[in-house]
């Protein structure tokens, strides 16, 4: 079963009216994140934070299919472009999902997972969805405890599930200030 993001369940926008300028571009790409950072970097990598089980927040609970504060397998990653840290990625998958078609997410290691989900023609993506995290917000929170961004910084983030064989896979990508040093491809 497809489930349909809404803005009204989280505090997520549906529509990229109040997105700032400077990221609207990188925000509404519907394309690879993984790929347009290859195009505009001479040197690309994925380093993983966290990988393993973890509670699912509330607002990915419902999407995914799994009660609230229910465990879920998570990775977190910080994405580089040129030996900066441009994004912090954070994907949430039920765990019997893992015993089905999402099995391979708990070996990425340092693969991207844009990857995987872009070079899959089964892998069907839906509606991406907007937010700029305030500091109190867990995603912004768990950026800061990695030491990768400052937290008086104004962080946006996009999120969007991509469904595989009808499970959801749940992908955020949080854009880092230095996400402006990259150049548009």
């Amino acid at each position: 079963m497809r489930y349909r993001l809404k803005a009204s369940d989280s505090g997520w926008l549906d529509h990229p009216f109040l997105l700032p300028r400077s990221l609207r571009s990188w925000l509404t790409d519907q394309g690879s994140l993984t790929r347009r950072l290859k195009q505009c970097c001479s040197e690309f990598s994925v380093r993983p934070i966290r990988t393993g089980l973890s509670h699912a927040s509330r607002d990915e609970s419902k999407p995914l299919g799994i009660a609230h504060r229910h465990l879920a397998y998570v990775r977190e990653v910080i994405l580089n472009c040129d030996h900066q840290t441009v994004v912090f990625a954070h994907s949430v998958v039920a765990i019997k999902s893992l015993r089905g078609p999402w099995g391979g997410v708990t070996r990425l290691g340092t693969r991207p997972l844009g990857e995987v989900l872009f070079n899959n023609p089964r892998v069907r993506r839906g509606q991406l969805q907007y937010r700029r995290l305030t500091a109190h917000h867990p995603l912004a929170r768990q950026a800061r405890r990695s030491g990768i961004c400052d937290i008086r910084q104004t962080l946006w983030a996009r999120r969007s599930l991509f469904y595989l064989m009808g499970h959801p896979l749940m992908v955020t990508e949080v854009f880092l200030p230095k996400i402006g040093s990259v150049h548009h491809a």
